[in-house]
């Protein structure tokens, strides 16, 4: 296996665009290139899909144990996996799950995008402690994000060179790769008809002023490590029907692959299209952005009635966007509420923002959940009203006892939490 690792000093750099542009750069080349995300991020593999043409998984050192990272990552082609927020950043109180946890799992080199908006000669300090920090994690070079002129991309090019540190390339401060995002990051890659235009121009900049040469260099210079076979997740049952489109998009590939690995047969629909349920033993409405479409569930009379006919004989489990639609009542932003499926006593609202945002360690006594999970929340929907039996007893990522979360009535059952693996040897945390 050979590839590197982009990654930043911290949040909004410029990473995500740069990856994309490199990615789609590559595949121009006829270089088969694979990506990654670290972290918990749904958003972000489907751009790299899409300028990649392969399937980007996501890598946590958190939520995931090595083995599980190991076999993910492994493969014949060329792999760049995109960092999450600064390259040491990660869950409190110690950092754990940090793009640099991947570095040094891996053994792959680390290139440094640094926005250099308003830096000269310091950049020279930031690289030289970034490179110092942890001799296990290899910044291989830097890529200058944002310029202002030459004369500004000569200054920043001699304080790195008298450091001995490479530069792979430099890009100019441009409108040109604005991207439109929403409270949860970015839009989502289906919903951008100029999706592949963004794609070129990312790789047009990208290679007029990245070495993408140096690139290939670098990343065909890394060891392999050995691959290494995670312990899989069981699928819930043989044929598993899923919800996929623009209001249900946040499922994880390594999870849906696991279940199709053991046998299991998935059925895709799409609510939005109001789309009957497929015949299935257990239903899976995934997060996503319901807030956005609840009219249009709400009136999805064809779905809602087939979900409320599965579930009198066949297990359904929703996770954050999912679980609302399973509920009496979503309220959306601009105070108006919309019924759902009403197969648990919860309403929530968009009307009365609160983010809610980490890591979790979840454990669970229910059926196809039994056991303990590594989980992630992300949202900002306010809980107005949930009566029933919670589903997971939950910690957050110091070990603190959390509330309990979510609800189960009967087959149907559901939480914010967006599952990511098993916990091995227990709750972590």
């Amino acid at each position: 296996m050979s590839g590197l690792i982009v990654s930043a000093p911290g949040s909004g750099s410029g990473k995500t665009t740069i990856t994309l542009g490199v990615l789609r750069a590559l595949r121009r080349r006829g270089v088969a290139v694979r990506s990654a995300k670290s972290g918990p991020d749904y958003i972000d593999p489907r751009f790299h899909e899409a300028a990649s043409g392969a399937p980007c998984c996501n890598l946590d050192p958190w939520a995931m144990s090595p083995d599980r990272i190991r076999s993910l990552a492994w493969g014949p082609d060329m792999l760049v996996v995109e960092g999450a927020m600064g390259l040491f950043d990660g869950a409190p109180p110690d950092g754990r799950g940090a793009t640099a946890d991947l570095a040094r799992l891996l053994g792959l080199p680390v290139v440094l995008v640094v926005d250099c908006t308003s830096m000269g000669h310091s950049v020279a300090a930031l690289a030289r402690g970034f490179a110092g920090h942890d001799p296990a994690v290899r910044i291989a070079g830097v890529i200058l994000n944002k310029t202002g002129s030459e004369r500004h991309e000569r200054m920043l090019r001699t304080a790195l060179e008298a450091l001995g540190m490479p530069v792979f390339g430099a890009l100019r401060r441009s409108d040109q790769l604005d991207h439109p995002s929403r409270h949860l990051g970015l839009v989502q890659a289906g919903e951008r008809p100029d999706l592949e235009a963004f794609l070129d121009r990312a790789a047009d900049l990208t290679e007029s002023g990245i070495d993408i040469d140096a690139l290939l260099r670098l990343a065909g210079s890394v060891a392999p490590p050995s691959p290494v076979h995670g312990t899989p997740v069981k699928p819930p049952g043989q044929r598993i029907a899923v919800a996929r489109d623009q209001a249900f998009a946040f499922a994880y590939p390594h999870l849906l692959d696991d279940w199709r690995r053991a046998g299991a047969e998935l059925a895709f629909f799409s609510p939005l299209a109001d789309a009957a349920v497929p015949e299935a033993d257990f239903i899976f409405l995934p997060g996503g952005y319901p807030e956005l479409h609840a009219g249009r569930i709400a009136h999805a009379a064809r779905f809602m009635q087939s979900l409320r006919n599965a579930a009198q004989t066949t297990a359904v489990y929703g996770e954050c966007g999912g679980y609302m639609a399973l509920g009496d009542a979503l309220v959306d932003a601009d105070g108006h509420s919309h019924q759902m499926a009403g197969l648990l006593r919860l309403e929530t609202s968009f009307a009365r923002r609160k983010l809610h945002l980490g890591y979790r360690s979840l454990s669970c006594s229910h059926g196809v959940l039994c056991g303990d999970w590594t989980g992630h929340e992300f949202h900002y929907a306010t809980t107005v009203r949930a009566q029933g039996k919670p589903l997971f007893a939950a910690r957050d990522a110091e070990g603190h006892n959390l509330s309990p979360m979510g609800l189960i009535d009967g087959r149907v059952f559901g939480s914010f939490a967006h599952l990511i693996d098993r916990a091995e040897g227990g709750l972590v945390g």
